[in-house]
């Protein structure tokens, strides 16, 4: 399959958001809901039917945790970096370094599910699994260090945290799933991402960041330019095959959660400054994706 009608279809969904807010009378109430469900409810039901669905081996899954540490640990040092490259308001990079590492689970289990290759969906879901709780912790604790927040109570109450390492444990301690929770669950994560990425075209803005253009700029190009060569340099360094090679890429190469806006305005952060830089770099995800998965196909 073509990359790009790999990726179309998640686009045209987004795109889709845009239109029901701004132009066929939905209003933002409707889509706060719809976050909300989305944050709560949906997503954790995604995070946990999709890690549960498949057993995890450590011994065999070691280098792929390895490998997305790796890569969440280049993400967060490329935001931190900016701190030194672009000298940006301290408050306004607080809210804004998470968008140099956290990603989009609705486009990443989306997507992987379209590659060419049988074991695609399981190996991002187990990345998936393991990266959140290290996405929100950095994502957290930033905020809540600069906001006054307290960032461990935060993060233990995180819903995506909390579904993450239940379906782990239940996974590796071989927990079975009553059939009829888990069917509930799978009906309530395949609405996750339809749901979720129509939220992400609702929330779509590029107005209110000009004055922070250097930082946002930085953040974007931390994660779609400079975070996918760290992750084919860990690739060839791990020895990992060619599916996995691929789908750490596009792990790698994902562009901002569309939860990151929500959870900076929820901590006392500069929500929509966020909103701008998750929207640009959703946006540029549709040329340098395609650019990216092409490289190593």
């Amino acid at each position: 399959m073509s990359v790009i009608l790999l990726i179309l279809p998640d686009f045209l969904l987004i795109a889709l958001g845009w239109v029901l807010l701004h132009r066929l009378g939905f209003d933002r109430t409707f889509f706060a809901g719809a976050e909300k469900l989305v944050y709560f409810v949906l997503f954790p039901a995604l995070l946990f039917h999709s890690i549960t669905r498949t057993p995890l081996d450590l011994n065999n899954t070691t280098v792929l945790l390895a490998a997305s540490t790796g890569v969440m640990a280049g993400g967060i040092a490329l935001a931190w970096l900016g701190r030194l490259a672009v000298r940006p308001d301290p408050a306004a990079h607080a809210s804004v370094a998470q968008c140099g590492f956290r990603f989009n689970t609705y486009l990443a289990l989306s997507l992987a599910g379209g590659l060419a290759w049988s074991g695609a969906q399981t190996t991002m879901a187990v990345l998936v699994g393991f990266a959140v709780p290290l996405s929100n912790i950095g994502a957290v604790h930033a905020l809540a260090s600069r906001h006054g927040g307290h960032a461990l109570r935060e993060i233990a109450r995180n819903p995506f945290i909390l579904a993450t390492l239940a379906a782990l444990a239940c996974n590796l301690l071989r927990v079975p799933i009553p059939p009829a929770l888990d069917a509930t669950l799978g009906r309530l994560g395949s609405c996750a991402i339809a749901v979720g990425l129509l939220c992400v075209g609702a929330t779509l803005s590029l107005q209110g960041g000009r004055a922070h253009a250097p930082l946002i700029a930085w953040m974007v190009a931390a994660k779609l330019v400079l975070l996918p060569p760290i992750a084919l340099a860990l690739a060839w360094a791990l020895n990992l095959s060619t599916g996995e090679r691929l789908v750490l890429l596009l792990f790698s190469a994902l562009p901002t959660a569309s939860s990151a806006h929500v959870l900076a305005a929820r901590m006392g952060g500069d929500g929509r400054l966020v909103a701008v830089t998750m929207s640009i770099g959703t946006l540029l995800s549709a040329i340098t994706l395609p650019l990216w998965l092409d490289a190593v196909t």
